[in-house]
């Protein structure tokens, strides 16, 4: 008797980290698309298998709000409001415009951007290094190479 009471006391252990993980709140990421779902197919399987590689798993360990401008900037600040009245831990989206509406909309929720082509410039942060804001992402710099560029040029010439 005393065995089948260890055994049992022993196997409801084992379930007890799979009960806490099961109670844990799934987090839930706003994702702010500038065009459609169909033709950010591709870029979306990426992200997703990144986040199973990670191991976030859509369904299961977060959920994910999709939301779609269809190629309308003028749409972007709506979205981003909607998202964070969704209070979503975090907002993923990509795009000057989309970056911009989305910390107008909040100075709380991470932001987080796959490319943004001038964040300074834009006033997403103080600098490169530390934005000092809740925006974070990839630069382009294409506008900081190209002063670069030409301030090199002048100072030879």
């Amino acid at each position: 008797m005393r065995r089948r009471k260890f055994i049992a006391l022993l196997g409801g252990a084992a379930t007890w980290p799979l009960a806490a993980r099961a109670q844990q709140p799934v987090k839930t990421i706003g994702f702010l698309g500038a065009s459609t779902r169909s033709a950010q197919a591709q870029w979306i399987a990426a992200f997703l298998q990144r986040l199973r590689e990670l191991g976030w798993i859509e369904g299961r360990t977060i959920a994910i709000e999709y939301r779609w401008a269809e190629g309308s900037e003028e749409r972007f600040a709506q979205i981003a409001t909607e998202l964070v009245r969704l209070k979503v831990d975090i907002i993923v989206t990509w795009g000057s415009a989309a970056v911009v509406a989305a910390k107008q909309a909040t100075s709380v929720i991470p932001i987080v951007f796959a490319v943004s082509e001038d964040p300074l410039g834009t006033g997403l942060g103080v600098s490169l290094a530390r934005p000092g804001s809740n925006v974070t992402g990839l630069s382009t710099q294409n506008a900081d190479i190209a002063s670069c560029a030409r301030l090199s040029l002048a100072c030879a010439g």
